[in-house]
């Protein structure tokens, strides 16, 4: 952060601020516009793609913005940036595809428009910013290795909890603690809530139900925890992770022993744990004086230590992630390789032959986290990939779905993707 602020005030006085465009202008793309605009003089805000344009004409407005340029080519879009002028367009591509842009925002939390639109911003040279958990858990590492061959950043947030944890993964790296196990703060999961059932609170905090429901029912939390361990190399310690309740985060190391964590480390969650939200990364160190210290300084008496950060805001803190990105080609967090764990579908209650899955958030399924080279080696049908698909037979409740048990809607770009990335780590995904 006393890098990136520097940094961004140097651009601002230059007068040539971070130029960002975002694709999608949801309840959380509205609050990032207004933090970019309102917080962030280093950095611009020059474009905004959204398939509804009224949203995205209410996300300048909101953030104080009145006067816009409805663009509908490249070439109005690129003339609307020199001339200084913030532009709007329901052609997300667009902003994927113009000069003067240094890095796209996605925050659809679609996973095929997602695609097409991070896909075409890495092959115009633009790092990409993904505020899309949806998508990075499933086809993340096969996207980083595009963004690696054209030398740009792909990278998930600060703000959301994976941005966090890898954040605390690097400090306690940094001061010769050894990284063990990483993960969420969550205040309750119930695999069986629908939009149904969140409707009423999804309405009062102005969010839609399938998002919410995707909170509730685990899925956005498996999705968030893979993203945490494609980054770090971490595996879980058995499907769906632990998820020990504690009344403070600061109790997790009482359910695990070093020999446990040791081995490669894990992702996992606290479960209703103080202080509520946030994330945590444990670091291990056996040295005995260095244990005085730590115990003096009351983070206990070791050899495991719980590093935590009891906030995330994640339209605040995209902004530094964007910032890192362009100017220092540095992600916040990305894959380092291979998949290490995997979303899978499972059944939200019993199925039957013919029904459509509905996907993420919806009544039909829900996503669990599963080490990767299991999901791979048993076939399983990636969460991510879930919606639109066909039951070819019946299901009960709580049962994974394989790609046996699916037929795909064909010519789907992340289905191609998907099989590209199985394909591409083939050898490292062998169990």
């Amino acid at each position: 952060m006393v890098i990136v602020d520097t940094a961004l005030e140097r651009r601002r006085q230059e007068g040539n601020p971070v130029r960002v465009a975002l694709i999608g202008a949801g309840y959380m793309g509205r609050g990032l516009a207004l933090e970019i605009i309102s917080a962030f003089p280093g950095m611009r805000l020059v474009a905004i793609a959204n398939r509804t344009l009224a949203e995205a004409e209410r996300a300048y407005r909101d953030a104080g913005i009145t006067e816009m340029r409805r663009v509908e080519t490249v070439g109005q879009l690129e003339t609307a940036i020199a001339d200084g002028q913030y532009a709007i367009t329901d052609d997300a591509l667009l902003l994927c595809q113009a000069e003067g842009i240094e890095a796209v925002i996605e925050a659809t939390g679609q996973i095929e428009l997602g695609a097409r639109s991070t896909l075409e911003a890495i092959q115009h040279g633009k790092h990409v910013i993904l505020m899309n958990a949806e998508m990075d858990a499933t086809i993340g590492p096969i996207l980083k290795v595009y963004a690696d061959r054209a030398g740009v950043v792909l990278t998930n947030t600060d703000g959301d909890e994976p941005g966090v944890a890898m954040n605390l993964f690097r400090f306690v790296k940094s001061i010769g603690y050894h990284p063990v196990l990483a993960g969420n703060l969550k205040g309750f999961i119930d695999p069986y809530r629908t939009p149904e059932t969140q409707r009423a609170f999804a309405e009062r905090v102005g969010q839609k139900p399938p998002m919410i429901t995707s909170f509730a029912d685990g899925t956005k939390l498996a999705m968030e925890a893979t993203i945490l361990a494609n980054a770090t190399g971490f595996r879980v310690g058995k499907r769906g992770m632990f998820g020990h309740r504690c009344a403070h985060v600061k109790e997790i190391i009482n359910y695990f022993t070093p020999e446990q964590l040791l081995s490669g480390g894990l992702v996992d969650y606290a479960l209703g744990a103080e202080p509520g939200t946030g994330a945590f990364v444990v670091g291990y160190n056996d040295e005995p004086l260095k244990a005085q210290y730590m115990s003096y300084f009351k983070m206990g008496d070791g050899p495991l230590y719980v590093f935590y950060t009891p906030y995330h805001l994640p339209h605040l803190q995209l902004p530094l992630t964007a910032a890192r990105a362009v100017l220092f080609h540095d992600p916040t967090v990305t894959p380092i390789g291979a998949p290490c764990c995997d979303v899978i579908t499972v059944a939200k209650r019993d199925l039957r032959a013919g029904e459509e899955l509905d996907g993420i958030g919806g009544y039909t399924c829900y996503g669990v986290i599963e080490n990767a080279d299991i999901s791979i080696a048993e076939n399983l049908l990636p969460m991510g990939l879930a919606e639109g698909c066909r039951l070819k037979r019946d299901i009960a409740r709580d049962q994974p779905i394989s790609y046996a048990d699916v037929d795909v809607p064909p010519g789907r770009l992340a289905d191609r993707l998907r099989a590209e990335q199985t394909a591409h780590f083939a050898v490292a995904l062998q169990r």
